[in-house]
């Protein structure tokens, strides 16, 4: 079964992976599967389904069911370090909180003085910086939220100040900013430019940045995906990638070498760790829900003091 489940590029990707491993669809049905985040307090995972408009909830137990309808185009989502839910809205255009009694506080809206794009992915830093990406997708079309003329001159990746509630722009220079991860210290950010979805001649790379309190410095390309486009990403405990991409999940070591691939036998829109032990690679692709055991592990935000 290995040899159908993995693409096996470096040696040490062999010790990442089972060989005797299964590719579980855990779930199917959706128009285009996304942003998977694992609540191990609850022993659940929670996605999103964009264009059906609602978020979906995994239990441990395997049942499955609606989370949020209508989801306002809801699209990736992570945990801040209270544990709760932070959401980016194609539809809302903006990045959102759920508070703990369910009521849903609106982070950010605009940037600079314009209304965002349509916010696609999320990461939190230790300090509680909420940190997005900000591409065009969600106002393209109907589709997966509501098409718009772009307010913004460009296409970003913003931070919202833990104190004073300040969106300010922090990277620029892509062509369509993608998912994004820390690595395990936090020191540095990758992001995804996945241009090269509606232009095969832009670029479908990783940027690599330094971080440096609220600012990016470098951003020089990391590594390029050679099927399909990178969307969302994910850094395990030693530092190493899992980015998602058109025939299923890449890995890659902090130097930018591809180690190998998770064949997956839909197009991988994001992915995450979770489980018990946080050795569960969840899987977002198209119309389903996957996940694989690997002996990674995934990184997990410091809780607050």
């Amino acid at each position: 079964m290995a040899d159908m489940l993995y693409d096996i590029r470096d040696p040490d990707f062999a010790g990442l992976i089972f060989g005797t491993a299964h590719l579980d669809r855990l779930h199917t049905g959706c128009r285009w599967a996304e942003g998977p985040v694992w609540f191990d307090d609850q022993h659940c995972l929670i996605w999103s389904d964009i264009p059906n408009e609602r978020m979906l909830r995994w239990t441990a137990d395997g049942q499955v069911g609606v989370y949020r309808s209508p989801s306002r185009f809801s699209n990736g989502n992570t945990r801040d370090r209270e544990g709760r839910l932070i959401t980016c809205e194609h539809g809302s255009r903006s990045v959102t909180r759920t508070e703990p009694d369910g009521s849903i506080t609106t982070l950010a809206s605009h940037g600079a003085g314009a209304r965002l794009n349509s916010p696609n992915d999320a990461v939190v830093s230790p300090d509680g910086a909420v940190w997005f990406s900000d591409p065009s997708y969600g106002i393209l079309s109907d589709y997966e939220g509501f098409r718009a003329p772009e307010e913004q001159p460009g296409r970003f990746v913003w931070r919202i100040d833990p104190a004073t509630g300040a969106v300010d722009k922090v990277a620029d220079g892509f062509n369509q900013p993608n998912g994004l991860a820390f690595s395990p210290d936090f020191r540095r950010l990758y992001i995804a430019d996945s241009g090269a979805s509606h232009d095969q001649s832009l670029p479908r790379h990783l940027r690599a940045f330094d971080v440096d309190g609220a600012r990016l410095t470098g951003g020089a390309p990391l590594c390029t995906i050679d099927v399909g486009i990178p969307d969302g990403l994910r850094v395990d405990s030693a530092g190493r990638i899992w980015c998602s991409a058109g025939d299923g999940v890449h890995c890659f070591a902090p130097d930018g070498r591809l180690l190998g691939k998770i064949l997956v036998p839909e197009v991988v829109a994001n992915l995450c760790f979770g489980g018990p032990r946080r050795n569960r690679l969840f899987i977002t692709a198209t119309t389903s829900l996957y996940a694989v055991y690997t002996t990674a592990t995934g990184t997990q935000l410091p809780a607050r003091a």
